[in-house]
């Protein structure tokens, strides 16, 4: 073979070899992107349906202390919106968990008494508004 040809060669398979190496560059950034993009959307979703069941909580205290509506303000529906608060901040991050988890905490503290207490309501709402805070900040970070 003369040397042309032997040149020739050597250019097409770098070439390849180049084209194969940027082809599995492309292809790794994609996946990476789309994972985080995922992540992105299910901490989105969770961080919604937790303002939503933190807004429901608070207006069950309210209607619990200030209506004395038993039915609407029922400590069991809050135990309930409490856990289930908990449970979708394990979608989210360490700071809205931890969040989630000192408002059970005051709401195991607190709950017998939010119908004629206003320090335990006052301690109840400040706990959901420091994780509805936390959720926010999140929602912010998120790209």
């Amino acid at each position: 073979m003369d040397i042309q040809a032997e040149k020739q060669i050597r250019n097409y398979q770098v070439a390849v070899i180049a084209s194969l190496l940027f082809a599995l560059l492309g292809f790794s950034y994609n996946v990476w992107r789309m994972e985080i993009t995922e992540e992105n959307a299910n901490t989105r979703t969770a961080c919604f349906e937790l303002l939503l069941v933190l807004s429901e909580l608070e207006q069950l205290v309210y209607s619990a202390h200030y209506d004395k509506n038993t039915i609407e303000g029922s400590p069991r529906k809050g135990w309930v919106k409490v856990g289930l608060t908990v449970d979708l901040s394990v979608l989210t991050t360490k700071k809205v968990k931890h969040s989630t988890l000192k408002l059970k905490e005051v709401w195991s503290t607190h709950w017998e008494s939010i119908d004629n207490d206003e320090q335990s309501v006052q301690a109840i709402v400040l706990s959901i508004d420091s994780s509805r805070t936390e959720i926010k900040m999140l929602l912010l970070d998120l790209k």
